[in-house]
């Protein structure tokens, strides 16, 4: 059945353990077989090649060995992992451009389709910035500072007196001076310890204790619009309830209900980026496991006899309402 769908197919999508097509029969050569000009995405946690490529690869273990834990937290507590599934998701977003520049390179160039060889760990690695470049140069490991920055001061996550907190950058030389005025501090500005970013950083500790007893006098609204009317860098620090009440986030219809079967409506984000010409839509919510599966099939010869037989062995599947596969995948 595969083999009669890749033929028209432009992308072809997998996150078997590597090896898997090809104990199938259906490694990358002979899908291009198929289809010379096919994309082929092979998703895994370590990569189709390399010591670890057998490994079981799930997020966390990659987001652990990617050092993304290790510089993420406070010095004096455990490493933290990420309470989302970043590095799918980062390597989702990687994969999408992939998919992109090989698609143009057969649609625009007359190219052939290749192999997209796409792990967890390269993309996440990727995005933690000059880490490798930083150890290299200077022998040091970058170590966990909470909510500061190694690079500008000051630069923390600061409670409010209503126990909601506010995020505060002040990364540039006048950003800090006018963060000093607006608090009446301004003799901040030529303080030794506080005249460059240099020396703010290497007080931190000392000038966050100053800022944050400022901040811990006014509820997080008032410190918003306080350090706004200074045009100070500041933001809240929001819970999601607070984010799909904020004004900005439903002008912008950040988050839209679409229809659900089950639910009726079920809330979603937003397409992203927004582009002028074809900005794009969400017409349908994602579709329960093979929906489709009887009208693919159907354009590739399968008729309504040969499917009700694909359905009996298990070789086709559909859930439906009220089966403990269709509830599992609701819940």
């Amino acid at each position: 059945l595969l083999e009669r769908l890749v033929p028209s197919a432009a992308i072809f999508v997998e996150s078997f353990r590597p090896g898997t097509l090809e104990r199938m029969g259906l490694a990358p050569q002979r899908l291009l077989e198929l289809n010379p000009k096919l994309v082929i995405v092979r998703i895994s946690g370590w990569g189709q090649e390399g010591p670890y490529q057998r490994r079981p690869g799930f997020g966390t273990l990659v987001e652990g060995m990617s050092g993304f834990a290790s510089f993420n937290g406070f010095a004096d507590r455990e490493p933290v992992l990420p309470p989302m599934y970043l590095a799918d998701t980062v390597a989702g977003l990687y994969g999408a451009t992939a998919v992109m520049i090989a698609l143009r390179e057969v649609e625009s160039n007359g190219g052939r389709g290749q192999v997209i060889d796409l792990p967890l760990l390269d993309p996440l690695f990727a995005v933690l910035g000059p880490q490798a470049a930083n150890y290299r140069l200077t022998g040091k490991v970058k170590p966990r500072t909470g909510s500061r920055s190694t690079n500008a001061g000051p630069r923390n996550a600061y409670r409010c007196q209503d126990g909601l907190y506010v995020c505060l950058s002040s990364s540039t030389q006048k950003m800090a001076e006018r963060l000093f005025r607006s608090i009446g501090r301004p003799e901040l500005i030529e303080d030794p310890r506080y005249r460059s970013n240099a020396e703010r950083v290497k007080h931190a500790e000392a000038l966050d204790a100053i800022i944050g007893a400022f901040v811990a006098q006014r509820t997080q609204a008032e410190n918003v619009a306080f350090f706004e009317q200074a045009e100070v860098t500041i933001g809240p620090i929001y819970d999601i309830r607070q984010i799909l009440e904020d004004p900005h986030v439903l002008a912008r219809e950040l988050v839209a209900d679409y229809p659900d079967p089950d639910m009726g409506a079920f809330p979603m984000h937003h397409v992203v980026p927004r582009l002028s010409g074809t900005p794009g839509s969400i017409r349908t919510p994602a579709p329960r496991l093979g929906e489709h599966n009887r009208a693919l099939l159907a354009e590739v010869g399968v008729d309504e006899a040969a499917y009700a037989r694909l359905l009996a062995t298990g070789a086709a599947y559909e859930a439906c309402e009220g089966s403990p596969a269709g509830k599992e995948e609701g819940e």
